[in-house]
C-alpha cells in the first residue's frame, strides 16, 4: 500500500524575501544545495515562469519538476514526480521577520510504490532535520558574501 504525506516546515533566511526568493528557485538553489543542478530541456530565461520545465539527478534520483505558480519575493510552487518513486508538490512561502526572512515549506508527496513508500516515511521522520540543513547551507553561503 502506498500513501501520501504532507509535510510542512520553517526555516530563516537572514534576507529580506525580496532577496532570499532566488534561493528557492530552480537556477538559486544551486549556490547551496550540494548535487542540486538543474537541467532545462528547453530553454527558460526565467526559470520561475509557471510552466517551466525541469530535470535534476541529485541524491541518485532522475526528477522531472514543473513549475506551477509564483509571486516574487512571496512563494513558488512546484510539481515533482520522480518515477516509479514518488509524486507531488513543494511549495515555498516567505515572509518577512525581523530583518530576514520566514521560509515555510511544504511538500505533498505521494509514494508510488511500497519501497518508496518506506522512503517517503523516513523522509518525514527526518523533515525538520532537512530543512535545518537547508537553514544551515543557506547561512554558509551567506557567511561568505560578507
Amino acid at each position: 500500500m502506498t500513501e501520501t504525506r504532507r509535510l510542512t516546515g520553517r526555516l530563516h533566511v537572514g534576507l529580506p524575501p525580496a532577496e532570499a526568493f532566488r534561493l528557492f528557485t530552480p537556477r538559486g538553489e544551486q549556490d547551496w544545495a550540494h548535487g542540486w543542478q538543474p537541467h532545462f530541456p528547453a530553454p527558460a530565461p526565467d526559470d520561475t515562469e509557471p510552466g517551466t520545465v525541469f530535470e535534476t539527478s541529485a541524491h541518485g534520483q532522475h526528477t522531472i519538476w514543473l513549475v506551477t505558480e509564483r509571486e516574487r519575493g512571496c512563494r513558488i510552487g512546484y510539481t515533482r514526480v520522480t518515477p516509479g518513486h514518488q509524486a507531488g508538490r513543494v511549495t515555498v512561502r516567505l515572509t518577512a521577520a525581523g530583518d530576514g526572512s520566514e521560509v515555510e515549506v511544504t511538500y505533498q508527496l505521494t509514494a508510488l510504490s511500497e519501497a518508496a513508500g518506506r522512503h517517503l516515511a523516513d523522509f518525514a521522520d527526518g523533515y525538520d532535520g532537512y530543512l535545518r540543513s537547508w537553514e544551515e547551507a543557506i547561512d554558509a553561503l551567506l557567511a561568505t558574501r560578507g
